[in-house]
């Protein structure tokens, strides 16, 4: 039993699929199969029940998965001290970031961190937050981009800038004639949303004063994947939405006719903060990142102090 077998057959688990964790593992399908059936006649166990169509976990296979994440955790924790000790700001460095901000803000660094740090290698992954955290938990990522409070005792939360949201809507719009967008203006409107899942969904309804999505007529079917789909459906006169600051730098502003507005509320933002565990040795890496953040901001966001500033 070795590293790279517990790598395989983490990645079947993860996939239920043989020819998915296959390439995520970058080797053939037949390699794959060959090294966990060897595995598993090592172990004497079965650990993937194989059928045709599917792949399952046994129990003996689920409590075998469970040590092989533990083993491989302390494996990265050793690969992490070790870089650190030499240069903490050489190697790759994970950062993961939801989808709504992702496409906005790390084109924003890219350049400027690589001039700046240039044997940094910034790995990046995009999901929702759930998903992110379940990744954080695991080592897969070293940290994440968040807009959602996150209450772990094993975690740390740098607050990064509060981002507001503007309010989105076809030119044609009843809105349209309103100097000001108040917290009664949006009580009532057409309200478009992304599907349930995402962060910024349940940040819209509390900023607009809702308890739960509509669930009838036309917005309840209404449900887009992305913020970009969001955005088009709003072009295309469907109702309006609420868009962080920093997506008002795409093009999408210049070509589609949407008209945006700022809101005449005080709560009406959202707080970007990088979360990793509290456990990660490397923070001076993830000091240098988060600098590089709020260093490229624009002045349409509000910054935090800087990472120097306060105590991680």
């Amino acid at each position: 039993m070795n590293v790279r077998d517990l790598k395989y057959i983490l990645a079947v688990a993860e996939t239920l699929h043989f020819g998915r964790a296959a390439k995520r593992c970058f080797i053939s399908q037949p390699t794959l199969s060959g090294q966990i059936k060897k595995l598993e006649e090592e172990l004497g166990v079965v650990i993937f029940e194989r059928t045709n169509r599917s792949v399952e976990v046994t129990p003996v296979g689920e409590a075998v998965l469970a040590h092989a994440r533990l083993a491989l955790e302390q494996v990265t924790a050793i690969e992490q001290v070790a870089l650190a000790h030499q240069d903490p700001l050489a190697g790759p460095l994970r950062i993961g970031a939801i989808p709504t901000l992702s496409p906005y803000l790390i084109p924003l660094i890219l350049i400027p961190l690589k001039r700046a740090y240039p044997k940094l290698r910034l790995v990046l992954s995009e999901e929702i937050t759930d998903s992110l955290l379940l990744r954080l938990a695991r080592h897969d990522i070293d940290a994440a981009l968040l807009a959602t409070p996150v209450d772990t005792p094993d975690f740390v939360s740098l607050p990064l800038f509060d981002e507001p949201f503007w309010l989105a809507h076809p030119p044609q719009h009843s809105l349209a004639a309103l100097t000001t967008i108040n917290a009664a203006d949006l009580e009532h409107i057409d309200l478009l949303l992304l599907a349930d899942g995402h962060c910024l969904t349940h940040q819209v309804l509390d900023v607009c004063r809702l308890a739960e999505r509509p669930t009838y007529g036309e917005m309840a079917d209404l449900r887009a994947a992305s913020l970009e789909t969001l955005l088009q459906l709003v072009a295309a006169g469907f109702g309006c939405t609420l868009v962080p600051a920093l997506a008002l730098r795409g093009n999408w502003l210049r070509e589609s006719g949407i008209i945006v507005r700022p809101l005449e509320l005080a709560a009406a933002f959202r707080r970007i903060s990088l979360v990793f565990r509290r456990s990660f040795p490397r923070r001076q890496a993830l000091e240098a990142f988060a600098e590089m953040v709020q260093a490229q901001l624009p002045s349409s966001v509000r910054r935090y102090p800087t990472p120097a500033q306060v105590s991680l």
